[in-house]
């Protein structure tokens, strides 16, 4: 497999070598000529010491018979276009992006890019691995605003002992699943709800109140507002 990377900086110098241990051709392009000559001494004449996101020097890369085009420069903006040219001027089948902010993640998925590796958004979801269990938790961002959310059912749930045809869920919302015992089953509008389940849904950002106060219970601010 050939793949083009874009981007000297530490995560593209690790991706390139390990991809270069792992029997790959590869070819890294980093536009900062310094930074190019330091990788040029580790790991060989593999580098190409342009900005990527020129058309020209993108294709004098090699891209026309790339397989992957892995933009992971630290710009967002210089990792989509570099994506965008591969992906429409060069035919290329897959495209990996860099995304930091995760705020561009859609507009990155609108426009195109196969894959989206977000450092922030896995930082992220490692941190909420520690958010105590009475609240929800954020599993996924998918396209269109979606995400996947984990609630886990406390005694004091108002959810315990109620199916999810007696609970308001918002519009744009839908319960999919449960855990319940180690086990993944999935929700039926009559299936009874226990202490314990973790109650799996996916819906937008707007359904997050109703979903925390139907599964979880009123927040310590809301019940002081009421």
């Amino acid at each position: 497999m050939f793949v083009l990377v874009v981007g000297g900086g530490k995560v593209g110098y690790y991706l390139t070598k390990e991809l270069i241990e792992n029997g790959h051709e590869v070819v890294l392009m980093e536009k900062d000529r310094t930074r190019a000559a330091q990788i040029v001494d580790e790991l060989g004449s593999i580098v190409v010491a342009q900005d990527g996101c020129e058309g020209k020097y993108l294709g004098e890369a090699g891209s026309n018979r790339a397989d992957i085009v892995a933009a992971v420069t630290g710009d967002d903006e210089d990792n989509l276009v570099i994506c965008q040219m591969a992906k429409h001027h060069f035919d290329v089948p897959r495209t990996i992006a860099r995304v930091n902010n995760p705020k561009n993640e859609d507009l990155f998925r609108h426009l195109g890019v196969d894959e989206i590796i977000s450092p922030t958004r896995m930082a992220l979801g490692s941190i909420e691995q520690d958010i105590p269990i009475h609240e929800l938790l954020h599993l996924a961002t998918l396209e269109n605003d979606l995400e996947i959310i984990e609630a886990q059912l406390q005694p004091d749930s108002p959810a315990v002992g109620k199916t999810p045809s007696q609970l308001a869920i918002p519009e744009g919302c839908s319960l999919f699943a449960v855990v319940r015992d180690g086990v993944a089953i999935s929700l039926r509008p009559d299936t009874p709800l226990r202490e314990g389940d973790k109650v799996l849904a996916i819906g937008n950002a707007d359904c997050e109140i109703a979903l925390h106060d139907q599964l979880i219970g009123a927040s310590v601010e809301d019940a002081a507002t009421a």
